[in-house]
């Protein structure tokens, strides 16, 4: 069977990570290694450039240019919240015809895997060689069939030191502080607050995730639970909590606002730390209460990026490769972790990854639903990697003289 010979063409799609441009160096450096790619492009924008035919060509960019933006956060050829339909795929098809491109990798999550299904599903309906591999990225970490997905474990580095100092700084002067944390259906980066703590009173005391619901009786009473044994609570809430009909919380505040897929706006707005903190200004459990939501922050800091997820996004955009230039096959790129701690790559239908996500499995949630358990800690934090170290004044409390 002869080789499919022609160009190339990457892009990415969705929010940015700190670690999406690995998977496009992934991808460019080892596509330009086969003979059969004559070109690689890259679409600006996303199928948005596509469409458009806004490209730039990767082949003639230098190595060191590459590895330089490999390092960078963010979406180095910039991103799209489009989410296209059929009619929408059929010029992604037309272009990629019209330019003899062979070879299709798209970075994103599952609305990107459902994209790549349906351009490999017309390629194929008209007889045109298209090999279409998705690749894995989110922060949200909600993809199926992988263990995890590039991006998270960067993000998730970044709340764990943001709840770390957020702690350290409710300890010297207690009182209630909540952080607002992405997560539409997923907990997973919320969770990940918990990964700093290092002594037994370390917050986030309380965690709450889109996969329980929350009322505000309850919420009242962990709070004051946690007021009682250490004084102060530090609280993680993912922006998409609901309440007990199944609704998001946060969507009384945006009016009904939908994003450009249709889901309802949860974010770009501090109402949800507001009104939690109002709750608890209400019943007069402290006086001292702060509300932060952390927004874009989580996606692409600079300095707090996990070294395992640039390896593994790397790999997961040069597994693409492999898997389309060398052994002709499409699909999306999943991880299988193997060991402690150490992973595989694998391939999977684009069908199993696409439209839909996936939630945090039961056994990572504790049984009241307000914080985690050791069994996520444990599948996390070889994902975000090394936290830096914190340690507290240890010394001798002085005798008091003075008659009271």
């Amino acid at each position: 069977m002869a080789k499919l010979e022609g160009k190339a063409l990457v892009a990415q799609g969705g929010g940015p990570t700190a670690v999406v441009n690995q998977s496009v160096v992934g991808v460019t450096l080892e596509a330009r290694r086969f003979a059969q790619v004559s070109h690689v492009y890259g679409a600006l924008h996303g199928v948005n450039g596509i469409i458009n035919e806004n490209m730039v060509d990767l082949t003639e960019a230098t190595v060191a240019n590459l590895e330089a933006m490999a390092v960078t956060p963010s979406s180095g050829l910039l991103s799209t919240r489009d989410k296209p339909d059929e009619a929408y795929c059929k010029q992604i098809f037309e272009v990629c015809k019209a330019h003899g491109i062979r070879f299709f990798f798209y970075c994103g999550g599952n609305d990107s895997a459902d994209t790549c299904r349906i351009v490999n599903q017309q390629a194929a309906e008209n007889n045109y060689d298209l090999r279409v591999i998705h690749v894995p990225k989110t922060i949200d970490n909600d993809l199926k069939v992988t263990d995890h997905c590039p991006g998270y474990g960067s993000a998730a580095k970044f709340v764990a030191q943001a709840f770390a100092g957020a702690n350290l700084d409710n300890r010297a002067i207690p009182g209630v502080y909540i952080g607002v944390v992405m997560g539409r259906h997923a907990g997973f980066l919320t969770a990940a607050a918990a990964l700093a703590r290092k002594y037994p009173d370390d917050g986030p005391h309380l965690i709450y995730l889109p996969e329980r619901a929350i009322n505000k009786e309850k919420f009242l009473d962990d709070v004051t639970d946690a007021l009682e044994q250490y004084g102060r609570c530090v609280i993680a809430v993912s922006e998409g909590i609901v309440d007990e009909k199944g609704e998001a919380i946060a969507s009384q505040f945006t009016g009904g606002e939908k994003d450009s897929h249709g889901n309802v706006q949860l974010s770009g707005t501090g109402a949800l730390g507001d009104l939690l903190a109002g709750w608890i200004k209400e019943q007069k459990l402290t006086k001292r209460v702060r509300a932060d939501t952390l927004g874009y922050l989580q996606r692409s800091f600079l300095g707090c990026v996990s070294d395992v997820d640039q390896r593994e996004a790397r790999a997961v955009g040069e597994k693409a490769v492999y898997y389309a230039v060398r052994h002709g096959r499409d699909g999306s790129v999943a991880i299988k972790r193997t060991g402690d701690y150490a992973v595989s790559y694998f391939l999977t239908p684009l069908e199993t990854v696409a439209r839909h996500a996936t939630e945090m499995p039961d056994a990572f949630i504790n049984e009241t639903g307000n914080g985690v358990t050791e069994a996520f800690l444990q599948y996390a934090r070889p994902l975000a990697g090394a936290m830096p170290e914190l340690e507290r004044l240890d010394a001798l409390a002085v005798e008091k003289i003075m008659p009271k």
